[in-house]
C-alpha cells in the first residue's frame, strides 16, 4: 500500500502476519528511511498502519536534529 505520511510525502506500508501478531513496515520514498513495528493480529489495520507511521515520522523528525 502507498500512501500519503510525514511531510505529505508518500509511504509505502507492508503488512505480515506473524503468527499472532503483524509486522508491518512504513518505508518513506523521498528518503527511503525505514521502521518497522508490531501489533496483534486482532488490531485494525489502519491502528497499525498509524502505529507504524507516527513512528516513521518520530524517526524522521529525530534525523534531522527535530
Amino acid at each position: 500500500m502507498v500512501g500519503r505520511g510525514p511531510d505529505q510525502g508518500e509511504v509505502i506500508i507492508e503488512m505480515r502476519p506473524v503468527g499472532s501478531v503483524v509486522r508491518v513496515a512504513a518505508v518513506d520514498v523521498a528518503t527511503g528511511v525505514e521502521v518497522i513495528v508490531f501489533g496483534p493480529a486482532s488490531a485494525s489495520q489502519r491502528a497499525l498502519e498509524e502505529l507504524a507511521v507516527n513512528k516513521l515520522k518520530r524517526r524522521l523528525s529525530s534525523d534531522r536534529g527535530g
